[in-house]
């Protein structure tokens, strides 16, 4: 209660009762408020010294401290154990995925060589082809001149005959 509600209570209070009557409502009020502190401490005392209750509320919140200890320990464990299998899971992956790309790698070397010896082959036979046919092209050369000289040679036999 804030000062200005006291006030305002002391206020009505002056209004109801008068000035007179105040002082012994307030020394009533005060006897009941020791009464009610006294029964209460008397109370406490009681479940205090009986032992019964007071023990056995100790002992139950010692259970539920314990039992409440133990559900933190257990899910502290399985958290562990979860971050653990998970920084396996996540090393295996990591693991797989780079001997997916190694082999991926090596195919793709592979692959090129291949393709490397490939080309390199089809040049080859290509070269050897051009060769064959330059060859086959100088004969033919030379048994076109052979044959054009032996054309002249017939018409200028022909030519002397007549």
């Amino acid at each position: 209660m804030g000062g200005s509600e006291i006030v305002l209570i002391i206020f009505v209070a002056l209004l109801f009762f008068g000035s007179k009557a105040i002082p012994d409502i307030a020394k009533t009020l005060g006897k009941a408020m020791r009464e009610f502190q006294k029964a209460t401490n008397e109370i406490k005392r009681e479940i205090n010294d009986a032992g019964g209750l007071g023990d056995e509320i100790k002992d139950l919140r010692s259970t539920i401290q314990g039992a409440k200890s133990d559900i933190e320990k257990g899910i502290k464990t399985h958290t562990s154990e979860i971050d653990h299998d998970i920084k396996e899971i996540k090393h295996d992956l990591e693991e797989g995925i780079k001997t997916q790309t190694d082999e991926i790698d090596q195919e793709i070397k592979e692959i090129k060589h291949d393709l490397k010896e490939g080309i390199k082959t089809q040049t080859d036979e290509i070269d050897q082809e051009m060769k064959e046919m330059k060859t086959d092209i100088k004969e033919m050369k030379t048994d076109i001149s052979q044959g054009t000289e032996d054309i002249v040679h017939t018409i200028d036999e022909e030519a002397k005959m007549d």
